[in-house]
C-alpha cells in the first residue's frame, strides 16, 4: 500500500474529514445563512472542550510541577496547530512576565512557516528531534504536541523523542482515534466532529485547540501565583496600553485613586504586584519584596502573612 493510500485510509476514520450535513449546501446559502451555519457549528466547540477537562487538568498539574522544578513548557505542531502553540507561548510574557524561554512554541518548517506554507515540513518525522535539540530540550521539560488529526508525522516524531528521554508529554487533538493519544502521557481530545468545510481544521478544531491552550497556560500561571483574584498582577508593562492596564489593576486591587496607583508603581519599578502589596500593607518596598519572595510570589499569601 502506497503512502497516499495509507493516508486516505486514515482520513476515513477522522471526524473532521467527514461530511457535515449541516453545511452540505453551504455553497447555495445566502451570506447571512452561511454565517449562521458557521456560528452554530462554532457553538458546539465549548461543550466538546468541556468533556476533556479531566485530561486538561492533568496537563495543567504536570506543567505546574515541571515549571516549579525549573523545566520548560514546550508546544510543538505543524501548520495551524503550530501557529496556535506559538501564539499561546508568546502571549505569556506580556501577560504574566514569563521569560521567553520558559514557554516555547515550535512549528514544523521554522519561522518561515508562521506566515507561509512550508511544503512537506509536517511529514518530516526526523526534523522534530532536530528542532527540539536546537532548544536543548531535556527530561526536565514538558512537551505538548498539537495536531487536530493526531497523526502528523512531525508531531509524532517529537513525542516519541520526548518519551525516549523520559520527558512528560501531552497532546491536544480532535480525533479520538489519534495515534498521538497512544504515545502521550496525557491525551487531550476535543472531538468537535465534522468541520463546516470538510477537513478544514483551522475552523472548529483550531478553535478547540486555542481554547485548550488558553486553559493550560492560564491555569498554570494562576497556580504559579501570577494572578491575584482574577487580576493579571504580573503584567509586563512594556507599552502605553499595558502601563495603563497596570495602573488600573493596582486601582482595582486596592480601591485606591489613580495618582496613588501611579506613585506606588513608580516606587515598585512598574511591578503591579509589589505596588499592590505596598499599598495594602502600607509598607516599604524592601519589606514587600521579602514578603513576596518568602511566599513564592503569591500575592494573596503575602497579604495574609503577618
Amino acid at each position: 500500500m502506497s503512502r497516499t493510500q495509507q493516508i486516505l485510509k486514515q482520513l476515513n476514520h477522522i471526524p473532521s474529514e467527514g461530511i457535515n450535513p449541516a453545511s452540505e449546501q453551504i455553497d447555495l446559502m445566502s451570506t447571512g445563512d452561511a454565517l449562521q451555519c458557521i456560528n452554530q457549528q462554532d457553538s458546539l466547540v465549548a461543550s466538546a472542550v468541556a468533556k476533556a477537562i479531566p485530561e486538561i487538568t492533568l496537563a495543567v498539574d504536570a506543567a505546574v510541577a515541571c515549571l516549579k522544578q525549573g523545566g520548560r513548557l514546550i508546544y510543538i505542531g505543524a501548520g495551524t496547530s503550530g501557529r496556535l502553540g506559538i501564539l499561546d507561548a508568546v502571549e505569556c510574557r506580556p501577560t504574566f512576565s514569563v521569560p521567553d524561554n520558559i514557554i516555547v512554541g515550535i512549528i514544523a518548517g521554522g519561522e518561515t512557516a508562521l506566515t507561509n506554507a512550508v511544503e512537506g515540513a509536517e511529514d518530516d518525522i526526523g526534523a522534530a528531534q532536530r528542532d527540539l535539540d536546537n532548544i536543548q530540550f531535556n527530561n526536565q521539560d514538558m512537551l505538548i504536541g498539537i495536531a487536530a488529526s493526531g497523526r502528523t508525522p512531525y508531531v509524532i516524531g517529537a513525542l516519541n523523542y520526548a518519551v525516549s528521554i523520559n520527558a512528560i508529554t501531552a497532546c491536544v487533538v480532535c480525533n479520538p482515534n489519534a495515534p498521538l493519544i497512544e504515545i502521550a502521557d496525557i491525551g487531550i481530545c476535543a472531538n468537535v466532529g465534522a468541520e463546516v468545510l470538510t477537513g478544514s481544521t483551522r475552523m472548529k478544531s483550531g478553535t478547540a485547540q486555542k481554547l485548550i491552550l488558553n486553559m493550560i497556560s492560564t491555569a498554570s500561571m494562576i497556580k504559579l501565583g501570577k494572578t491575584y483574584k482574577n487580576l493579571m498582577v504580573d503584567v509586563n508593562a512594556t507599552n502605553e496600553k499595558l502601563v495603563a492596564r497596570a495602573i488600573r489593576i493596582v486601582m482595582q486591587a486596592t480601591e485606591c485613586d489613580q495618582q496613588t496607583a501611579i506613585d506606588a508603581l513608580s516606587i515598585a519599578k512598574s511591578n503591579a504586584k509589589l505596588a499592590i502589596l505596598k499599598i495594602l500593607k502600607n509598607s516599604d518596598i524592601t519589606t514587600c519584596e521579602n514578603l513576596l519572595k518568602s511566599n513564592d510570589g503569591f500575592l494573596r499569601r503575602a497579604l495574609d502573612a503577618g
